[in-house]
């Protein structure tokens, strides 16, 4: 297969997909807002937890779970 085909087979399943993902978000069904809460919550908890052995963070927002410290024999481990 050419270069070109490739390309051009790319450019349609991307496009494809595209607009699908348009037509999910702008369904009447569709519950956006929440989606986007819902995508903004999981990567405020994963940023949270990457910088807790860091900035000494006990808990994740939104979350009961305490992560405590990275140190045996340490408060919270």
């Amino acid at each position: 297969m050419s270069n070109q085909l490739v390309e051009a087979l790319v450019a349609i399943l991307t496009s494809i997909v595209g607009l699908a993902a348009l037509a999910v978000l702008v369904s009447k069904r569709a519950d956006t807002s929440n989606v986007l809460k819902a995508g903004g919550g999981a990567f405020a908890n994963m940023l949270s937890a990457a910088t807790a052995p860091v900035t000494g963070g006990g808990t994740m927002p939104g979350s009961s779970y305490s992560i405590g410290s990275a140190w045996p024999g340490t408060p919270g481990f």
